[in-house]
């Protein structure tokens, strides 16, 4: 069963999350002895490697306060989403990736993708959020400084649907480390491990991974080891 459940994560769990999931098939088991057969039999999650992150900040457009303030843990949806973009090497080049995630429950609510990162990438990925959720005024969207999130068409869209603008310190990660670990946990389980040939090839499997895996199935720690889709139909 640990070898099914493993497979079926992609190879992305670890004995915790093997351990959850072994609990809600109905098996007694404690993580340790989970985690002793994973050894045994040489079975582990994938492993890390070192994230980079670009931004462009060297712009004349006004920068927003932080106004989320690292308050990543959110009581109700549609109440803080944070954004960023990544980018994906495949052999015909980069294909760049913008998200949109709602911190109530971790879920990707927006995402496009493009050979160019600009004002419209991240846009469009806002806009299918919009669509999506049909936000209430006064949602806190958190982004860093590049000038795609700093740019009048950008604003002009929050101000549009009535959100307030939170951007990070200079240089400071960790006041989106939401959205980094996200794009850590999507390098990890898929695109460290992916040769993609083509842009269209990488676009399907980032799709794929979003809304299928990610979204649907994969089992979140914070979340109570529930998907982002299954904590939001439990409230």
């Amino acid at each position: 069963m640990i070898k099914e459940i493993h497979q079926q994560s992609r190879e992305n769990y670890g004995s915790p999350r093997v351990h959850r999931e072994l609990l809600t098939r109905g098996e007694k088991c404690c993580v340790n002895t989970v985690a002793r057969y994973m050894r045994e039999n040489d079975i582990a999650a994938k492993t890390r490697r070192k994230f980079k992150h670009t931004t462009d900040s060297n712009h004349s457009y006004p920068i927003a306060r932080n106004v989320l303030d690292r308050q990543f843990e959110q009581t109700e949806p549609n109440r803080a989403w944070v954004s960023d973009i990544t980018y994906i090497p495949t052999r015909e080049g980069w294909l760049y990736l913008a998200t949109v995630l709602d911190l109530f429950s971790r879920k990707i609510v927006g995402w496009s993708m493009s050979c160019r990162i600009d004002r419209h990438l991240v846009i469009d990925a806002l806009q299918m959020a919009v669509s999506n959720r049909h936000p209430p005024p006064g949602l806190i969207h958190h982004s860093d400084r590049g000038s795609q999130y700093a740019s009048n068409e950008y604003q002009a869209l929050l101000q549009e649907h009535g959100m307030i603008c939170s951007m990070s310190r200079k240089g400071n990660c960790w006041d989106n480390a939401v959205m980094e670990s996200f794009f850590r946990s999507l390098k990890t389980e898929l695109v460290y491990h992916e040769d993609f040939a083509t842009r269209a090839e990488a676009h399907a499997a980032l799709f794929e991974y979003i809304e299928v895996f990610y979204n649907r199935i994969r089992l979140h720690s914070s979340l109570g080891y529930l998907s982002p889709t299954h904590y939001e139909l439990a409230i």
